[in-house]
């Protein structure tokens, strides 16, 4: 009867209870030494002799990484040591004008009825200034000279210009030097030359 009810069971689908496995002689002395098979190869991704990852890929993995951080580094110090040179160079460039503002307090020479326009060359451009006939003829001298300041071109005897262009040099916009040699002048040639008062 126990036959018929252990054929019932295993025909339900269970299975059968294992039986107990024998410690077998030749495994003990595997055991008491080093690990044979499939053991002896050691956890794959150990970075261990035997296993499936080498050594050297990990650490020149590694050593790329590291590279790429000291890369991004050096470039974020660039970035910062070139927006402190700016932020430097702005800093000089607002005390000039500050400087070059105070110095040109009451020393403009600008005639509100002056009705002659002195052009002249400036930035890549031209720009001009109003001036009487007699300054007319002191600016074309080298008496007189012609400074930038907030956009506003303004009249300046020769002691204010050569202090303009100490206080903040680009703030000088027109300068004839008088003593310039004449073959430095390509219209030194008396058929070219331009009368003092002629507008242009």
């Amino acid at each position: 009867m126990v036959d018929s009810l252990r054929d019932q069971l295993l025909g339900l689908g269970f299975k059968p209870a294992p039986k107990p496995e024998k410690p077998r002689a030749d495994r003990a002395p595997q055991r008491a030494g080093k690990p044979a098979g499939k053991h002896a190869a050691g956890k794959p991704g150990t970075g261990k002799p035997g296993t499936g990852k080498p050594r050297g890929k990990v650490s020149g993995e590694f050593d790329l990484g590291k590279a790429y951080a000291l890369r991004a580094q050096q470039e974020k110090d660039e970035r910062i040591a070139t927006e402190r040179e700016k932020q430097e160079q702005a800093r000089l460039r607002r005390e000039a004008r500050a400087r070059l503002a105070e110095l040109l307090q009451g020393k403009a020479l600008n005639d509100a009825a002056a009705d002659i326009a002195r052009h002249f060359e400036y930035g890549g451009k031209i720009k001009r200034i109003h001036v009487n006939a007699e300054q007319l003829k002191a600016l074309n001298a080298g008496a007189l000279g012609v400074v930038q300041q907030d956009g506003r071109y303004l009249l300046v005897d020769v002691e204010t210009l050569a202090a303009a262009e100490a206080a903040f040099a680009p703030s000088v916009a027109l300068r004839i030097d008088p003593d310039a040699p004449a073959q430095d002048d390509p219209y030194a040639d008396p058929k070219f030359q331009v009368p003092d008062d002629l507008v242009w």
